[in-house]
C-alpha cells in the first residue's frame, strides 16, 4: 500500500497507527510509517494518524511524527481545544493538524475546537465513531449520517477558516452509494472527502471538482459587474457572485490540489 501510494491521483495520502491498526502492531506501524514518511516515498502532502489522546500509544505517536515529519498529523476523536493544543506542543513547528470530531462530546465542542489554533487546518467528520457515540443502530461505517451533524462540522470549520473534509464510505463496490454520500459533503460545503480503497477516488474527485459547465456559468456571472441584473431568468448579486468566487475555488488550479 505505501509502495502504491505517489502513483494514485489523491490529494492527501493518510498512514494510518489508529484504527486500522491492531493493538499488538502498533508499534511495527509506527517504524513503518516513520520510514515511509522520512523517505519522502509518499507523495503528495502526506499525513499520519495518530492514536488518540486517551491511549498508551499517543505520546509515542507524537514523538514519532516529530521525526518523521509529515505534513498533516490527524487526531482521532478529538473532543477539546486541550487535546489539539496538546498535540501542537509536542510538535515542531510546520507540521499541520487536522481534528476528527466523531463523538458527540466532540460534535458539541466542534466550534471551540475549530477555534484551538495550534496550526489546526481542517476539521474531519468521522461518521463511524461518530454513529456508535451516538447510539445510531447501524453497522457500516458511513450509513445513518445526521445532517445536523454535517452541518455542525462544517459550521464550525468555516466559522474560523478550516477547512472541512467528510469520512469514508466503506461499502465498496457500491458506487452509486459512494457518491451519494460525496454529493451529500459537498452540498453541505465540504472540502473532500477520505476514501479507504484506490477505486473511490475517481468518483469523489469527479464529485468534488466543478464541471466545465458550472466553471463556464461562475466565470460568466463574475463578468457581470456590480448590483442586480438578470442572467439567465435569474436574479443575480453580490451573494450570487459570492458564490461564483467559492465554486471557482474548487479548481485544482486555485487550490495547489
Amino acid at each position: 500500500m505505501l509502495a502504491k501510494a505517489p502513483s494514485l491521483e489523491a490529494d492527501e495520502v493518510i498512514v494510518d497507527l489508529e484504527d486500522a491498526v491492531a493493538p499488538g502492531d502498533k508499534e511495527k506501524a509506527r517504524e513503518l510509517a516513520v520510514a515511509a514518511l522520512r523517505r519522502g516515498q509518499l507523495g503528495r502532502t502526506t499525513a499520519l494518524r495518530v492514536n488518540g489522546r486517551s491511549t498508551p500509544w499517543w505520546e509515542d505517536d507524537l514523538r514519532a511524527a516529530a521525526k518523521a515529519r509529515p505534513d498533516v498529523v490527524v487526531l482521532p476523536k478529538v473532543e477539546s481545544p486541550e487535546d489539539v493544543s496538546a498535540a501542537a506542543e509536542r510538535l515542531p513547528e510546520g507540521i499541520g493538524l487536522e481534528a476528527q470530531i466523531e463523538t458527540a462530546r466532540g460534535l458539541v465542542e466542534a466550534e471551540r475546537i475549530a477555534a484551538a489554533g495550534g496550526g489546526l487546518e481542517a476539521l474531519v467528520f468521522g461518521p463511524a465513531d461518530l454513529a456508535a457515540s451516538l447510539g445510531v443502530p447501524v453497522l457500516t461505517i458511513g450509513a445513518g449520517t445526521s445532517d445536523t451533524a454535517l452541518a455542525r462540522v462544517v459550521a464550525g470549520a468555516r466559522a474560523f477558516g478550516l477547512q472541512a473534509v467528510d469520512g469514508p464510505h466503506a461499502r465498496l463496490g457500491d458506487d452509486l452509494g459512494l457518491v451519494v454520500s460525496a454529493r451529500r459533503a459537498l452540498e453541505h460545503g465540504y472540502d473532500g472527502k477520505w476514501v479507504i480503497h484506490p477505486s473511490q477516488i475517481e468518483p469523489v474527485n469527479f464529485v468534488f471538482t466543478p464541471s466545465p459547465a458550472e466553471v463556464e456559468r461562475a466565470k460568466r456571472i463574475l463578468e457581470l459587474g456590480e448590483g442586480a441584473t438578470r442572467f439567465h431568468g435569474e436574479l443575480i448579486d453580490g451573494a450570487s457572485r459570492r458564490l461564483a468566487d467559492a465554486l471557482l475555488k474548487r479548481l485544482p488550479s486555485s487550490s495547489g490540489g
